[in-house]
């Protein structure tokens, strides 16, 4: 005869179920306290952007950066050069003195990546076909994770940066509905931020008004405009003195004396080291400070700037200061990104997708509740407590991990719902199974879940795998329904089988007493 007791199988579920009812509140009710599931693009509507990476760019980018490591050892080591020039395939080097050559070879065998071509004292510095395919990877992968702490700081809700293909980037900000927060996002994307200290020609400065950008390349020069007055030109080194990969922190803050927005700026040792270094050996003579290939400032050096330390200031207003100070802190993009696609998303498509989606699920889950109930009986309502369980489970744990719900994710809901009952349709045939040999009915409760055990962790585990290869390998949306299905399928494994079977036995004194028909479905054979 069974007897009626509670076990640790009722008190998981029992835990199991508060703590789904409490995590999971927030996000059906939609309160502003706690955490609550995100809705996706596609749900809420937002803005969608393709991006391509100028990978040639970055190429440029790392010749320039070897360039001013090459400039500032050989000032640091008093070598004697005529000419250090850069351009989009390599770097020239010119020695006047051949005592140098030495000095230099070793200088150069110290950086990585590139090859040395040496003809007298002219040198010939290029990057390896290896380095360029790793530095166009790299321009990708950091551009990704750039965008995405910028958008993060910028504080949009689960924005999505993912790679897409050699060269692209997919970008979905949920939530976007005006379009001066649309192009704000935009331009904080799209900013490179590539912050450079530049020095100033001071010979040819006074002529700078009447050159041409080839004119300047043949001097070694840039020809740049002035951030708040475009028709201005200065006339720049075109090997930085040092640039955005060294700057550690951005803050906006005030001039004293106009109050009017600035960037202050703190570089790291290696930075600060270069800085006080060129103005103390430049007294006198003016440092531009560049942010993508504006001028915002060019200051006169009173005297050696030692903590590494500057400040930008152009005009700006507080929230152009404050999206710049981002874009800083969040580091350079080492390539520009050009738009290639670009979609608005409104919340009234979102909603539309919510209230049909919704109408998927509800029936979706009714038919299996009232099949459970007709074919299984009481013991299909036990399923149907755990179905609901697993459910507040499911949404408690994307709420608590801050996971998106896309519509690709509420399909996995609705699978989920099918394969949580799925388990208790295996025990319960089982248990229908020794009902028809004869056995009593805490036998066939317990060797019901004995016997369908296998079955239904083989077909759980293979579930699983499945839904880590498409999370693997899989973009946003098939990402979404892979989390909300390897989470519903953990937690059936939970309500399903510990779940219901707690509840049959603190049931059991009631079970054996009541009719196997309406407990189960079947009727018994009594002889």
């Amino acid at each position: 005869m069974m007897r009626s007791r509670i076990t640790y199988r009722l008190i998981v579920f029992i835990l199991a179920f508060a703590f789904g009812i409490f995590f999971s509140m927030p996000s059906f009710t939609n309160s502003q306290n706690g955490k609550k599931v995100s809705l996706g693009l596609d749900l809420q509507g937002g803005l969608y952007m393709l991006l391509s990476v100028q990978t040639e760019s970055a190429i440029i980018s790392k010749i320039k950066t070897i360039a001013s490591a090459i400039k500032y050892d050989t000032d640091k080591n008093d070598i004697l050069v005529d000419r250090l020039k850069a351009d989009e395939n390599g770097i020239n080097i010119s020695l006047l003195d051949g005592d140098d050559a030495k000095r230099l070879d070793e200088i150069l065998t110290k950086i990585s990546g590139v090859e040395v071509q040496k003809d007298g004292l002219n040198y010939r510095v290029l990057l390896t076909p290896q380095e360029k395919i790793d530095t166009s990877k790299y321009a990708v992968d950091q551009a990704v994770e750039t965008i995405r702490n910028r958008l993060d700081q910028f504080g949009l809700a689960e924005p999505t940066v993912i790679k897409q293909g050699e060269d692209k980037i997919l970008v979905e900000l949920p939530g976007i509905k005006s379009a001066a927060d649309e192009q704000r996002a935009m331009d904080l994307i799209a900013k490179s931020a590539h912050l450079q200290l530049m020095a100033v020609d001071e010979k040819r400065q006074d002529i700078a008004q009447t050159m041409n950008e080839d004119e300047a390349a043949a001097y070694g020069d840039l020809l740049l405009s002035d951030a708040k007055n475009p028709r201005y030109k200065y006339l720049v080194n075109e090997i930085p003195i040092l640039d955005g990969s060294m700057l550690v922190d951005a803050r906006v803050a005030f001039d004293n004396q106009t109050n009017m927005p600035i960037i202050n700026f703190t570089l790291n040792a290696q930075g600060a080291a270069k800085f006080g270094d060129f103005t103390g050996a430049n007294v006198g003579k003016r440092l531009a400070i560049v942010l993508d290939n504006r001028v915002y400032s060019a200051p006169s050096i009173n005297e050696r700037i030692g903590g590494g330390s500057g400040q930008i200031s152009g005009g700006f207003s507080i929230e152009e200061a404050r999206d710049i100070a981002i874009a800083l802190r969040s580091g350079a993009l080492i390539a520009p990104v050009n738009l290639e696609e670009k979609r608005s998303i409104g919340p009234s498509l979102g909603q539309q997708s919510i209230d049909q989606s919704m109408i998927a699920l509800s029936l979706g889950a009714v038919l299996v509740l009232l099949f459970m109930v007709l074919v299984y009986g009481l013991a299909g309502v036990l399923a149907n407590i755990a179905l609901v369980v697993n459910i507040l489970l499911l949404i408690a744990v994307m709420a608590l991990f801050g996971a998106t719900l896309t519509l690709p994710g509420m399909a996995g809901i609705l699978l989920t719902i099918g394969m949580a009952v799925d388990a208790n349709v295996i025990i319960n045939e089982r248990i229908r199974e020794l009902l028809k040999e004869g056995h009593n009915i805490h036998t066939c409760i317990q060797k019901g879940y004995q016997n369908a055990m296998s079955a239904i962790v083989d077909s759980n585990l293979t579930t699983l795998i499945t839904s880590a290869a498409l999370y693997a390998y899989g973009t946003g949306p098939v990402k979404g329904f892979a989390v909300t299905m390897s989470i519903g399928i953990i937690a059936s494994m939970l309500t399903a089988i510990l779940g219901t079977h707690g509840m049959f036995e603190f049931l059991s004194r009631k079970i054996e007493r009541g009719s196997s028909v309406l407990w189960f479905g079947y009727r018994i054979k009594r002889g």
